[in-house]
């Protein structure tokens, strides 16, 4: 079969394509990818036991390992590279990679532990086992046109979620964040989505000054900042988004406050390019927090990658090294926190494109919402 050509047009087989050349670049004769998220990029497969042996040949001399409570499913979801079906699953492909003819055979170093690690050298007889991390994770960090629609209708479906919960009147004083939080992921699941990206932040007054407040039953009183940080899940994939509303009409404080984040914000946004440092996007969002005098109430970096995780690469801070490229889907996020007073947080999804601005995939509205 000839190197280079993938054997089926899906497109999880154009990315083990796209990964067998990072693996030859490597000097490897093939990965063991064990990593379930990544397993799930490369295959489609979505079950909680699954490895993938890539061979840097072509899938004929790959395979993809689990067990026998998936066999139905995995030949559904993963049709085109040949099963093996084994408990112990990576195990077991590590067992057969040199019959496949692997002989420098690279792991994730970053996902398997030492005792797994003594244990893949085992089975590996006749292979060796080379530190190989990282490699699936530089590819996730670009999205293709599939991966950029999902993520594009699991923001608007949390923008619908939050435009209906306040039309609805779901937020209003005596309501608790637990309850908002939970109103929310209804919602979202009512709306199609397979449930949040993530426990959702809902924080209320004081609780908004931290930056990664757990809902409780505290009420929501009139003139409190509400801090509201979720998103959808979509076929495996996450949004990502923050308002900060304010019950009643806001205090000068709140609106200073407010309009100083949303200018970082709206900064961070317009910095944001193909080419451009992740660190640079860091620091155009952050200097007018810092000119303001509000530099140490800003906590945390920038941003982060959005994808099959809710933080992947790239990064998006002061000490990152990564370099922003077309096809990354990426939030901007900053915050300023007033101990014991309220906090500000406005964030949005984004992908960068290869030439002019990024587009924003969350679209609700960042005007102050005073909700009456």
């Amino acid at each position: 079969m000839t190197v280079g050509v993938p054997t089926s047009t899906r497109a999880e087989a154009v990315r083990r394509e796209a990964l067998r050349e990072r693996v030859r670049a490597a000097g490897l004769d093939g990965l063991l990818v064990t990593d379930l998220v990544n397993v799930r990029y490369l295959t489609g497969f979505t079950g909680s036991n699954g490895a993938l042996l890539l061979a840097a040949t072509d899938d004929a001399g790959s395979r993809f390992g689990t067990d026998g409570r998936y066999t139905t499913q995995a030949a559904t979801e993963v049709p085109d590279v040949p099963p093996v079906i084994e408990r112990a699953t990576a195990l077991a492909l590590a067992a057969r990679a040199s019959v496949l003819g692997i002989r420098r055979l690279g792991f994730e170093s970053d996902a398997v532990t030492v005792d797994a690690h003594t244990a893949l050298t085992a089975a590996a007889e006749g292979t060796t086992l080379e530190r190989a991390p990282g490699l699936v994770a530089q590819l996730r960090a670009i999205k293709d046109d599939t991966e950029i629609e999902a993520i594009r209708r699991a923001c608007a479906l949390a923008d619908t979620a939050l435009t209906d919960l306040l039309a609805a009147g779901g937020v209003r004083a005596a309501r608790t964040e637990r309850e908002i939080a939970l109103d929310l992921e209804f919602r979202m699941r009512g709306l199609g989505a397979d449930g949040p990206s993530f426990d959702s932040i809902v924080a209320a007054g004081p609780n908004s000054a931290i930056p990664h407040h757990s809902p409780t039953d505290a009420a929501l009183r009139p003139g409190d900042l509400l801090k509201l940080d979720f998103g959808a899940l979509v076929g495996g994939y996450h949004s990502d988004m923050t308002r900060t509303l304010v019950l009643g009409r806001a205090a000068n404080w709140q609106r200073e406050l407010y309009d100083l984040v949303r200018g970082a914000q709206a900064a961070g946004c317009a910095a944001v390019g193909a080419g451009v440092p992740a660190a640079e996007v860091d620091a155009a969002s952050r200097e007018p927090i810092t000119a303001a005098g509000r530099g140490p109430e800003f906590l945390h970096g920038l941003g982060h990658g959005v994808g099959l995780q809710i933080h992947e690469a790239p990064a998006l801070s002061a000490a990152s090294k990564d370099m922003l490229e077309a096809g990354m889907a990426v939030t901007v996020e900053p915050g300023v926190y007033l101990a014991g007073r309220g906090g500000v947080r406005i964030e949005d999804t984004l992908v960068v494109s290869g030439a002019g601005p990024a587009e924003a995939l969350t679209g609700f509205t960042k005007e102050l919402v005073e909700v009456a």
